[in-house]
């Protein structure tokens, strides 16, 4: 009931926001009567704030049509590479008419972006994907909204989710032969289990993985978030946080957790700070400081853009993550697409190198949670193995802004470079990468 009655709420308020963007518009034109009035832009400033706290955000785009690569600019056109029911695959693909550039694209390597599907879009990683374009093939999970997805589609849990992330690892390995894996907070856990499960069945595995704040041990320094996730029972969350979606939405019916409901916990975790931006935006637009209030607008319209989560893979994820710590345990089975149930075992990885990423002061996955990869990945050799730690950044900073593009970008790119080839088979004289898929031809692209 509480869905239906937050968008009968949502409802209501969009004629009230549309009246005040029209507002903020006549009052903030110099040419309107009313912006002829000495308080005319603090009239438009407060009819403004109204519009945005009041409006309904939708999920961002990308927006990435060049980025820069060694001063020539190189076009990207973005399109879905694999369409799955809760899920494209978002491929980024790199043209130039420049022989030397195109000849360099061509040769670098193909990387899988595994975003989070934790109440945001995938767009969140915008600057992770720009950033890494510039000397990889980049790929994205793009998660779609629950609440858009028919019943008849049927359910996802997060023996899904792991299933999906093995398809499209598959899928790269088809193309290239092979691919690297960065993982970025929540998928650090289930991209660890895709790669362990096709470990043990003797699958060709990505040459590395990258994991980014993520809660592989959550029992390490737990923060906020995790005593939320551990101190709380299983039924809790199902009674409190679950609800069906609205008839007035594709995927009526559905059971999810709400993106309304994980925004609010996400505002309530920093309320002064929020408050404080708000208020430093609507004084901003008073000063005329329009580049500090357009970069209030970009950071809201991803902050505030939320998708709902199906019921089932949450309630997993709480329970398998949070609670029985299955995966640090050696307890955690996965149901694969061929309907059988698999024990995740970190111990077969043997050949993918891993590279674990923490920000200092991260307030989402505390210190030592990512880096507890590596002790469960006991047989790929130390030299391939590596941790960083980010001096001063928080969660957000280790894959986006100054700290991400300046400290750990480079580091990630340096590391997949090292590893692009893959270990030597013994006795074959072939790196593994020589391997791949059957009936799967190797093609190059940029």
């Amino acid at each position: 009931m509480l869905y239906q009655i937050y968008e009968a709420q949502r409802n209501l308020m969009e004629p009230f926001a549309d009246f005040a963007q029209a507002a903020a518009k006549l009052y903030s034109n110099p040419l309107s009567p009313f912006g002829q009035n000495p308080f005319a832009q603090r009239v438009a400033a407060g009819y403004d704030l109204a519009y945005r706290l009041g409006k309904d955000y939708e999920k961002p785009q990308f927006g990435i049509t060049t980025v820069d690569v060694n001063g020539i600019d190189v076009a990207i056109h973005e399109r879905i590479e694999v369409d799955k029911p809760f899920c494209e695959l978002r491929r980024f693909k790199r043209f130039s008419d420049d022989p030397k550039t195109l000849e360099r694209l061509k040769g670098q390597p193909a990387v899988l972006i595994v975003a989070p599907l934790s109440g945001h879009y995938a767009t969140l990683l915008r600057d992770t994907v720009r950033t890494m374009l510039k000397d990889h093939k980049v790929y994205i999970t793009d998660w779609k909204n629950a609440r858009t997805v028919p019943l008849e589609q049927g359910e996802f849990h997060l023996d899904d989710y792991v299933n999906y992330v093995q398809e499209f690892i598959r899928h790269l390995q088809g193309i290239y032969g092979n691919c690297h894996v960065i993982s970025v907070c929540q998928p650090t856990v289930p991209v660890l289990a895709a790669v362990s499960l096709m470990a043990s069945r003797g699958e060709v595995t990505p040459l590395s993985m990258t994991m980014m704040g993520g809660p592989i041990d959550a029992r390490k320094s737990p923060t906020a978030v995790n005593n939320l996730a551990m101190n709380k029972s299983f039924e809790w969350f199902e009674n409190n946080v679950i609800y069906r979606v609205p008839s007035s939405f594709p995927g009526a019916g559905r059971r999810v957790y709400p993106g309304f409901l994980q925004h609010t916990g996400f505002v309530a975790m920093n309320p002064d700070r929020h408050m404080s931006s708000h208020y430093d935006y609507f004084k901003h637009l008073i000063a005329g400081d329009d580049t500090s209030a357009e970069a209030h607008r970009k950071f809201y319209d991803e902050y505030n853009a939320v998708l709902d989560m199906d019921a089932d893979y949450y309630l997993e994820t709480i329970r398998i993550v949070f609670q029985e710590f299955a995966l640090v345990n050696g307890t955690w089975d996965v149901i694969s697409q061929e309907g059988e149930l698999e024990r995740v075992r970190p111990e077969d990885i043997t050949t993918t190198a891993h590279f674990t990423v923490e920000g200092e002061l991260d307030d989402i996955s505390g210190s030592g949670q990512t880096e507890a990869a590596h002790g469960l990945c006991v047989n790929v050799p130390k030299s391939r193995q590596k941790h960083l730690e980010v001096k001063g950044a928080g969660h957000y900073g280790i894959f986006s802004g100054r700290r991400w593009r300046d400290t750990v970008y480079p580091q990630v790119r340096d590391f997949i470079a090292q590893h692009d080839k893959g270990p030597m088979v013994k006795g074959s004289g072939k790196s593994s990468t020589a391997l791949k898929a059957p009936g799967k031809k190797v093609a190059q692209t940029s």
